[in-house]
Protein backbone atom coordinates (compact mmCIF):
# COMPACT_ATOMS: atom_id res chain seq x y z
CA UNK A 1 0.00 0.00 0.00
CA UNK A 2 1.60 3.51 -1.11
CA UNK A 3 1.18 6.51 1.56
CA UNK A 4 -1.76 7.98 -0.61
CA UNK A 5 -3.91 4.80 -0.45
CA UNK A 6 -2.98 4.72 3.20
CA UNK A 7 -4.36 8.24 3.59
CA UNK A 8 -7.04 7.48 1.42
CA UNK A 9 -7.77 4.38 4.06
CA UNK A 10 -8.10 6.92 6.85
CA UNK A 11 -10.16 9.65 4.97
CA UNK A 12 -12.79 6.87 4.33
CA UNK A 13 -12.81 5.86 8.06
CA UNK A 14 -13.21 9.53 9.18
CA UNK A 15 -15.58 10.33 6.36
CA UNK A 16 -13.78 13.28 4.68
CA UNK A 17 -13.59 14.17 1.06
CA UNK A 18 -10.22 14.68 0.79
CA UNK A 19 -6.80 16.17 2.23
CA UNK A 20 -5.45 19.10 1.15
CA UNK A 21 -1.49 19.55 1.65
CA UNK A 22 -0.06 23.26 1.69
CA UNK A 23 3.31 24.89 2.10
CA UNK A 24 4.96 27.97 1.40
CA UNK A 25 8.82 29.06 2.60
CA UNK A 26 8.56 25.33 4.63
CA UNK A 27 5.90 26.62 6.95
CA UNK A 28 4.31 23.11 6.92
CA UNK A 29 7.40 20.41 7.97
CA UNK A 30 4.46 18.04 8.48
CA UNK A 31 3.55 17.88 4.54
CA UNK A 32 7.31 18.16 3.67
CA UNK A 33 7.38 15.16 5.69
CA UNK A 34 4.66 13.00 3.92
CA UNK A 35 5.78 14.58 0.33
CA UNK A 36 9.55 13.81 0.52
CA UNK A 37 10.34 17.09 0.79
CA UNK A 38 13.99 17.50 2.30
CA UNK A 39 15.47 20.63 3.95
CA UNK A 40 17.64 20.70 0.54
CA UNK A 41 14.53 21.30 -1.58
CA UNK A 42 14.15 24.79 -2.92
CA UNK A 43 10.64 25.81 -2.57
CA UNK A 44 10.18 29.66 -2.47
CA UNK A 45 6.28 29.33 -3.75
CA UNK A 46 3.31 28.12 -2.68
CA UNK A 47 2.16 24.41 -3.22
CA UNK A 48 -0.44 22.20 -2.75
CA UNK A 49 -1.22 18.35 -2.78
CA UNK A 50 -4.99 17.14 -3.17
CA UNK A 51 -5.58 13.99 -1.91
CA UNK A 52 -9.38 13.06 -2.56
CA UNK A 53 -11.16 10.36 -0.65
CA UNK A 54 -11.03 8.04 -3.83
CA UNK A 55 -8.78 8.80 -7.05
CA UNK A 56 -5.46 10.24 -8.05
CA UNK A 57 -4.04 12.93 -6.25
CA UNK A 58 -3.75 16.58 -7.83
CA UNK A 59 -0.56 18.66 -7.58
CA UNK A 60 -0.71 22.48 -7.98
CA UNK A 61 2.85 23.67 -7.97
CA UNK A 62 3.93 27.14 -9.63
CA UNK A 63 5.73 27.12 -12.65
CA UNK A 64 8.98 28.56 -11.76
CA UNK A 65 9.37 25.49 -9.85
CA UNK A 66 6.95 23.26 -11.93
CA UNK A 67 9.15 20.41 -10.24
CA UNK A 68 9.01 20.62 -6.86
CA UNK A 69 6.15 17.42 -6.18
CA UNK A 70 8.04 15.26 -9.21
CA UNK A 71 8.46 12.45 -6.55
CA UNK A 72 4.74 12.55 -5.78
CA UNK A 73 1.78 10.70 -7.42
CA UNK A 74 -0.84 12.44 -9.43
CA UNK A 75 -2.22 15.19 -12.10
CA UNK A 76 0.21 18.30 -12.53
CA UNK A 77 -1.40 21.57 -12.19
CA UNK A 78 0.84 24.96 -12.94
CA UNK A 79 -0.28 28.66 -12.19
CA UNK A 80 1.62 31.44 -12.40
CA UNK A 81 -0.39 34.11 -10.78
CA UNK A 82 -2.38 34.70 -7.49
CA UNK A 83 -6.06 34.49 -9.61
CA UNK A 84 -5.17 31.05 -11.15
CA UNK A 85 -3.57 30.08 -7.83
CA UNK A 86 -6.75 30.32 -6.46
CA UNK A 87 -8.85 29.18 -9.76
CA UNK A 88 -7.06 25.96 -9.89
CA UNK A 89 -7.76 25.60 -5.67
CA UNK A 90 -11.11 25.89 -6.74
CA UNK A 91 -11.15 23.65 -9.18
CA UNK A 92 -9.69 20.77 -7.10
CA UNK A 93 -12.47 21.85 -4.56
CA UNK A 94 -15.45 21.92 -6.80
CA UNK A 95 -18.15 19.66 -4.74
CA UNK A 96 -16.17 18.54 -1.61
CA UNK A 97 -17.70 19.54 1.63
CA UNK A 98 -15.45 18.37 4.09
CA UNK A 99 -11.32 18.21 4.26
CA UNK A 100 -8.43 17.76 6.36
CA UNK A 101 -5.24 20.04 6.36
CA UNK A 102 -2.90 20.59 9.19
CA UNK A 103 -4.61 22.63 11.09
CA UNK A 104 -5.85 22.89 15.03
CA UNK A 105 -9.33 24.20 16.17
CA UNK A 106 -8.73 27.81 18.11
CA UNK A 107 -4.84 26.23 17.99
CA UNK A 108 -5.62 23.67 20.42
CA UNK A 109 -2.51 21.21 19.99
CA UNK A 110 -0.08 24.06 17.94
CA UNK A 111 2.03 21.27 16.79
CA UNK A 112 -0.35 20.50 13.70
CA UNK A 113 -1.35 24.03 13.48
CA UNK A 114 0.98 24.93 10.47
CA UNK A 115 -1.61 26.13 7.63
CA UNK A 116 -1.75 30.31 7.92
CA UNK A 117 -5.22 31.65 8.92
CA UNK A 118 -5.26 33.12 5.43
CA UNK A 119 -4.84 29.56 3.12
CA UNK A 120 -7.51 27.77 5.67
CA UNK A 121 -9.69 31.27 4.51
CA UNK A 122 -9.30 30.89 0.99
CA UNK A 123 -10.15 27.07 1.16
CA UNK A 124 -13.47 27.90 3.36
CA UNK A 125 -14.55 30.73 0.75
CA UNK A 126 -15.18 27.52 -1.65
CA UNK A 127 -17.61 26.05 0.91
CA UNK A 128 -15.20 23.38 1.96
CA UNK A 129 -15.20 22.83 5.71
CA UNK A 130 -11.76 22.08 7.07
CA UNK A 131 -10.67 20.06 9.95
CA UNK A 132 -7.63 18.69 11.66
CA UNK A 133 -5.36 16.07 10.20
CA UNK A 134 -3.89 15.59 13.63
CA UNK A 135 -6.06 12.30 13.66
CA UNK A 136 -4.28 10.22 10.93
CA UNK A 137 -0.97 12.92 10.40
CA UNK A 138 0.78 10.73 13.03
CA UNK A 139 1.18 7.83 11.27
CA UNK A 140 3.48 9.42 8.63
CA UNK A 141 5.32 12.00 10.48
CA UNK A 142 5.96 10.01 13.92
CA UNK A 143 5.93 6.57 13.42
CA UNK A 144 9.55 5.84 12.54
CA UNK A 145 11.53 3.03 10.47
CA UNK A 146 12.98 0.19 12.44
CA UNK A 147 16.73 1.82 11.64
CA UNK A 148 15.07 5.06 13.01
CA UNK A 149 13.82 2.91 16.01
CA UNK A 150 17.24 1.18 17.06
CA UNK A 151 19.05 4.87 16.13
CA UNK A 152 16.74 5.90 19.39
CA UNK A 153 17.78 3.21 21.47
CA UNK A 154 21.27 4.04 20.25
CA UNK A 155 20.96 7.82 21.08
CA UNK A 156 19.46 6.99 24.51
CA UNK A 157 22.94 4.66 25.70
CA UNK A 158 24.82 7.06 24.70
CA UNK A 159 23.03 9.76 26.32
CA UNK A 160 23.11 7.59 29.40
CA UNK A 161 26.63 6.69 29.38
CA UNK A 162 27.44 10.51 28.94
CA UNK A 163 25.71 11.81 31.88
CA UNK A 164 27.33 8.97 34.10
CA UNK A 165 30.52 9.94 32.91
CA UNK A 166 29.93 13.80 33.77
CA UNK A 167 28.49 12.65 37.48
CA UNK A 168 32.14 11.06 37.71
CA UNK A 169 33.59 14.26 36.14
CA UNK A 170 32.43 16.34 38.66
CA UNK A 171 33.16 13.93 41.00
CA UNK A 172 36.63 14.09 40.48
CA UNK A 173 37.08 17.73 40.21
CA UNK A 174 35.83 18.56 43.62
CA UNK A 175 37.70 15.47 45.00
CA UNK A 176 40.71 17.45 43.60
CA UNK A 177 39.48 20.84 44.61
CA UNK A 178 38.76 22.45 41.60
CA UNK A 179 36.72 25.10 40.66
CA UNK A 180 33.97 23.94 38.01
CA UNK A 181 30.45 25.73 37.02
CA UNK A 182 27.40 24.95 35.52
CA UNK A 183 29.05 25.75 32.27
CA UNK A 184 31.98 23.74 32.66
CA UNK A 185 30.07 20.89 33.16
CA UNK A 186 27.60 21.94 30.12
CA UNK A 187 30.48 22.27 27.81
CA UNK A 188 31.86 19.06 29.00
CA UNK A 189 29.36 16.60 28.02
CA UNK A 190 28.98 18.68 24.61
CA UNK A 191 32.61 18.11 24.16
CA UNK A 192 31.38 13.86 24.45
CA UNK A 193 28.24 14.58 21.87
CA UNK A 194 31.14 15.56 19.44
CA UNK A 195 33.72 12.71 20.32
CA UNK A 196 30.18 10.39 20.29
CA UNK A 197 29.48 11.86 16.70
CA UNK A 198 26.22 12.94 17.99
CA UNK A 199 24.14 15.99 17.24
CA UNK A 200 22.02 18.14 19.68
CA UNK A 201 19.93 21.61 18.98
CA UNK A 202 20.95 23.08 21.98
CA UNK A 203 23.42 22.42 24.52
CA UNK A 204 22.42 20.40 27.54
CA UNK A 205 21.30 21.89 30.73
CA UNK A 206 23.01 21.70 33.85
CA UNK A 207 21.47 23.45 37.16
CA UNK A 208 22.58 23.82 40.75
CA UNK A 209 20.56 24.18 43.36
CA UNK A 210 18.03 26.95 42.73
CA UNK A 211 18.69 27.12 38.97
CA UNK A 212 17.28 23.28 39.14
CA UNK A 213 13.74 24.85 40.14
CA UNK A 214 14.01 26.69 36.77
CA UNK A 215 12.53 24.15 33.95
CA UNK A 216 14.86 26.12 31.22
CA UNK A 217 17.70 27.53 32.67
CA UNK A 218 20.45 27.69 30.69
CA UNK A 219 24.00 28.27 32.17
CA UNK A 220 25.90 30.86 30.72
CA UNK A 221 29.47 31.07 30.47
CA UNK A 222 29.44 34.22 32.35
CA UNK A 223 27.64 34.02 35.52
CA UNK A 224 27.05 30.47 36.12
CA UNK A 225 27.12 29.02 39.53
CA UNK A 226 30.15 27.50 41.20
CA UNK A 227 29.48 23.31 41.72
CA UNK A 228 29.87 22.94 45.52
CA UNK A 229 29.83 19.46 47.59
CA UNK A 230 26.92 19.24 49.07
CA UNK A 231 24.88 21.01 46.23
CA UNK A 232 21.96 19.78 44.19
CA UNK A 233 22.34 18.88 40.39
CA UNK A 234 20.28 18.37 37.48
CA UNK A 235 21.44 17.61 33.99
CA UNK A 236 19.05 17.62 31.08
CA UNK A 237 21.15 16.27 27.74
CA UNK A 238 19.37 15.13 24.83
CA UNK A 239 20.95 14.26 21.30
CA UNK A 240 21.16 12.41 18.20
CA UNK A 241 23.45 10.33 15.76
CA UNK A 242 24.95 12.69 13.25
CA UNK A 243 23.25 11.07 9.95
CA UNK A 244 19.85 11.16 7.95
CA UNK A 245 16.71 10.55 9.71
CA UNK A 246 18.43 9.64 13.32
CA UNK A 247 16.10 10.35 16.27
CA UNK A 248 16.71 11.68 19.50
CA UNK A 249 17.67 10.26 22.76
CA UNK A 250 16.55 12.80 25.94
CA UNK A 251 17.18 11.97 29.74
CA UNK A 252 17.20 13.95 32.65
CA UNK A 253 18.75 13.14 35.70
CA UNK A 254 19.67 14.37 39.14
CA UNK A 255 22.16 14.02 42.01
CA UNK A 256 23.49 15.55 44.98
CA UNK A 257 27.49 16.10 45.58
CA UNK A 258 27.47 14.56 49.08
CA UNK A 259 27.14 11.06 50.67
CA UNK A 260 23.43 11.40 51.75
CA UNK A 261 21.06 13.38 49.94
CA UNK A 262 17.96 15.50 52.64
CA UNK A 263 14.86 14.56 53.60
CA UNK A 264 13.60 17.33 51.55
CA UNK A 265 15.31 16.08 48.58
CA UNK A 266 14.60 12.44 49.05
CA UNK A 267 10.88 12.93 49.87
CA UNK A 268 10.57 15.10 46.25
CA UNK A 269 12.46 12.78 44.28
CA UNK A 270 10.22 9.69 45.37
CA UNK A 271 7.18 11.61 44.43
CA UNK A 272 8.80 12.14 41.38
CA UNK A 273 10.16 8.61 40.06
CA UNK A 274 6.75 7.57 41.80
CA UNK A 275 4.41 9.86 39.43
CA UNK A 276 6.99 8.15 36.38
CA UNK A 277 6.41 5.07 36.97
CA UNK A 278 2.96 5.51 36.99
CA UNK A 279 2.72 7.36 33.86
CA UNK A 280 4.98 3.83 32.39
CA UNK A 281 2.74 1.13 33.84
CA UNK A 282 -0.82 2.97 32.17
CA UNK A 283 1.01 3.20 28.97
CA UNK A 284 2.28 -0.77 29.42
CA UNK A 285 -0.77 -1.67 31.04
CA UNK A 286 -2.82 -0.45 28.09
CA UNK A 287 -0.14 -1.81 25.35
CA UNK A 288 -0.38 -5.32 26.53
CA UNK A 289 -4.30 -5.31 26.59
CA UNK A 290 -4.15 -3.88 23.04
CA UNK A 291 -6.45 -1.09 24.46
CA UNK A 292 -5.90 3.06 23.40
CA UNK A 293 -4.17 5.04 25.43
CA UNK A 294 -4.30 9.04 24.53
CA UNK A 295 -1.69 11.55 25.45
CA UNK A 296 -3.95 13.25 27.73
CA UNK A 297 -4.04 10.23 29.76
CA UNK A 298 -0.61 9.68 30.74
CA UNK A 299 -0.12 13.06 31.83
CA UNK A 300 -2.80 12.42 34.21
CA UNK A 301 -1.52 9.55 35.60
CA UNK A 302 2.05 11.36 36.47
CA UNK A 303 0.05 14.53 37.49
CA UNK A 304 -2.49 12.72 39.71
CA UNK A 305 0.84 11.21 42.19
CA UNK A 306 1.87 14.68 42.59
CA UNK A 307 -1.10 15.86 43.48
CA UNK A 308 -2.17 13.83 45.63
CA UNK A 309 1.36 14.35 47.41
CA UNK A 310 0.41 18.09 47.75
CA UNK A 311 2.73 19.58 45.45
CA UNK A 312 0.62 19.49 42.02
CA UNK A 313 0.99 23.42 42.03
CA UNK A 314 4.72 22.67 41.72
CA UNK A 315 4.28 20.83 38.49
CA UNK A 316 4.35 23.51 35.91
CA UNK A 317 4.77 21.70 32.58
CA UNK A 318 3.44 18.52 30.41
CA UNK A 319 4.71 15.26 31.54
CA UNK A 320 6.00 14.14 28.03
CA UNK A 321 6.64 15.09 24.50
CA UNK A 322 6.54 13.07 21.23
CA UNK A 323 10.19 12.51 19.90
CA UNK A 324 11.22 11.85 16.20
CA UNK A 325 13.98 13.42 14.14
CA UNK A 326 12.90 17.02 15.96
CA UNK A 327 13.44 16.72 19.45
CA UNK A 328 9.61 17.59 19.91
CA UNK A 329 7.68 15.65 17.06
CA UNK A 330 4.81 15.74 15.78
CA UNK A 331 3.15 12.51 17.50
CA UNK A 332 0.99 12.69 20.63
CA UNK A 333 2.10 14.80 24.07
CA UNK A 334 1.47 13.66 27.22
CA UNK A 335 -0.13 16.55 28.17
CA UNK A 336 -3.15 17.81 29.30
CA UNK A 337 -2.25 21.21 31.03
CA UNK A 338 -0.86 23.36 28.43
CA UNK A 339 -3.18 21.02 25.77
CA UNK A 340 -5.38 18.55 25.95
CA UNK A 341 -3.98 15.93 23.52
CA UNK A 342 -6.45 13.44 22.71
CA UNK A 343 -4.04 11.23 20.04
CA UNK A 344 -3.36 8.06 20.80
CA UNK A 345 -0.31 6.74 20.96
CA UNK A 346 0.70 4.83 17.98
CA UNK A 347 3.13 1.57 17.99
CA UNK A 348 6.58 2.69 16.13
CA UNK A 349 6.26 6.07 17.83
CA UNK A 350 8.55 7.09 20.54
CA UNK A 351 8.06 10.01 23.39
CA UNK A 352 9.17 10.78 26.93
CA UNK A 353 8.03 10.54 30.12
CA UNK A 354 9.17 13.24 32.44
CA UNK A 355 7.52 14.86 35.31
CA UNK A 356 8.67 17.08 38.10
CA UNK A 357 8.68 18.87 40.84
CA UNK A 358 9.86 22.50 41.09
CA UNK A 359 10.27 24.27 44.67
CA UNK A 360 11.76 28.03 43.98
CA UNK A 361 14.37 29.09 45.62
CA UNK A 362 15.29 25.47 46.81
CA UNK A 363 15.43 22.76 44.40
CA UNK A 364 13.79 20.92 41.32
CA UNK A 365 13.28 17.15 40.32
CA UNK A 366 12.91 16.22 36.99
CA UNK A 367 13.15 12.63 35.95
CA UNK A 368 13.10 12.28 32.27
CA UNK A 369 13.58 8.73 30.55
CA UNK A 370 12.25 7.56 26.93
CA UNK A 371 9.56 5.27 25.56
CA UNK A 372 9.98 3.28 22.47
CA UNK A 373 6.70 1.56 21.61
CA UNK A 374 8.06 -1.29 18.91
CA UNK A 375 5.49 -2.14 15.77
CA UNK A 376 4.54 -4.85 17.50
CA UNK A 377 3.05 -2.97 20.64
CA UNK A 378 6.02 -3.63 23.40
CA UNK A 379 7.05 -0.97 25.32
CA UNK A 380 10.73 -0.55 25.73
CA UNK A 381 12.26 2.29 28.13
CA UNK A 382 15.46 3.73 26.41
CA UNK A 383 17.90 6.07 28.21
CA UNK A 384 17.96 4.55 31.42
CA UNK A 385 16.06 4.47 34.69
CA UNK A 386 17.19 6.68 37.41
CA UNK A 387 15.48 4.20 40.28
CA UNK A 388 17.29 6.16 43.55
CA UNK A 389 18.38 9.66 43.96
CA UNK A 390 21.97 9.76 42.93
CA UNK A 391 24.69 10.46 45.65
CA UNK A 392 28.48 11.72 44.32
CA UNK A 393 30.43 10.53 47.31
Amino acid sequence: MTKVQEAQKYLKELGLDGWLLYDFHGNNELARLFLGLTSDSITTRRFFYWIPVKGEPIKIVHAIESHVLDQCAGEKRTFLSWQSLEKEVGRVLKGVKKIAMEYSFKNAIPYISRVDAGTVDLVRSFGVEVVSSGDFLANFTAVLSDEQGQSQIRAGKACDRIVNGAWKWICEQLVNKNAITEYDVQQKIVEEFKKSNLVTDHPPIVAVNAHSADPHYEPLKVGSSVIQRGDFILIDLWAKENVEGAVYGDITRVAVAANKPTDRQLEIFQIVRSAQIAALELVTGRFSQKKRVEGWEVDQAARRVIEDAGYGEFFIHRTGHSIEVSLHGSGAHMDDLEMHDVRPLLPGTCFSIEPGIYLPDEFGVRLEHDVYIHPDGTVEVTGGIEDSLLCLF
